[in-house]
């Protein structure tokens, strides 16, 4: 995995703790794995970020980082990931998984149209938040763990390529130091 570009792109543990705003959570924030790049921190940040980012609630970014620190998660990468859903991403993203959960419920897909009233809201809320929550909670919940298994995978590959170039380069130094002598 690109340790060195999450490391360049990714703000420090000082810069973090700096920030008053999140001066409550104490010596939380003082926790090595939170800040770690390795393949267990960051496969388990992939995982939180991306569930999030495909569950439609406010805050999503607090649950994220809430999560990163309950499960030793990389906190930064999993705050960052739940930015896939951004006010450009959503209204696609959670359309599809409403679309997915009335699927599966084996609902009608309804029309999409929206007013702005308390009336219409409570109305729709039953009609539409079912079908969309199913369909968040299982489209993220196997996004999520695919993009989990997929880090491990790549970071394993990584690791033994680099276990090659390593091997072969050390090969050829041996050879070419015996052939010198």
């Amino acid at each position: 995995m690109p340790k060195k570009f999450m490391k360049r792109y990714l703000p420090t543990p000082e810069k973090v703790r700096s920030m008053k705003s999140l001066h409550f959570l104490g010596d939380i924030l003082h926790e090595p794995n939170l800040w770690h790049i390795n393949r267990h921190c960051v496969a388990r940040a992939f995982l939180i970020g991306i569930w999030f980012c495909f569950i439609p609630m406010p805050f999503q970014m607090v649950a994220a980082a809430f999560c990163a620190i309950w499960f030793n998660a990389n906190m930064p990468l999993s705050v960052a990931l739940v930015w896939i859903s951004n006010p450009l991403t959503m209204p696609p993203m959670f359309y599809f998984n409403y679309k997915v959960g009335a699927w599966i419920l084996d609902r009608p897909v309804m029309p999409f149209e929206f007013e702005l009233s308390w009336s219409w809201i409570s109305s729709r809320l039953i009609d539409i938040g079912i079908p969309l929550y199913l369909g968040s909670l299982m489209l993220a919940t196997l996004t999520a763990c695919i993009a989990y298994l997929a880090i491990q995978y790549l970071w394993r590959r990584k690791i033994r390529a680099d276990w090659q170039t390593r091997r072969s380069l050390r090969i050829k130094r041996d050879r070419a130091g015996n052939q010198a002598s």
